[in-house]
């Protein structure tokens, strides 16, 4: 069997591995133990943190319709709940950007819902 000589594979991945860890502190990001420990971690980090991302959106989301709401006196879950019998099936996500930069239309749908009673 011939023989297999591994080391453009063995400095391929070396600078792969380097290469993710550029601007990482102390000895990570220039020792080789110590960068496989860093980025295991900060894939691990990275995957959480996407879901946690979601998780604060929505809350802000809430936040941001909760207070056009109140300006409306209104509460948070009084608006929803108007919203759904009024059949307006639009996402928190879009209601807080209208709540944000197109108040008016915001109040227009709400005016309808409130008609339609």
């Amino acid at each position: 069997m011939p023989r297999v000589k591994r080391g453009t594979t063995h400095v391929k991945k070396r600078k792969t591995l380097m290469a993710k860890v550029k601007g990482y502190m102390w000895g990570r990001k220039n020792r080789i133990r110590l960068a496989k420990t860093a980025t295991l971690k900060a894939g691990v980090h990275a995957y959480r943190d996407r879901k946690n991302k979601k998780r604060n959106n929505r809350g802000l989301w809430q936040i941001k319709i909760g207070a056009f709401a109140r300006s409306h006196n209104l509460s948070y879950s009084r608006l929803i709940d108007q919203l759904k019998k009024g059949h307006v099936e639009l996402d928190r996500k879009i209601l807080a950007d209208l709540a944000v930069n197109h108040k008016t239309v915001l109040s227009q749908i709400i005016e309808q819902t409130k008609a339609a009673k």
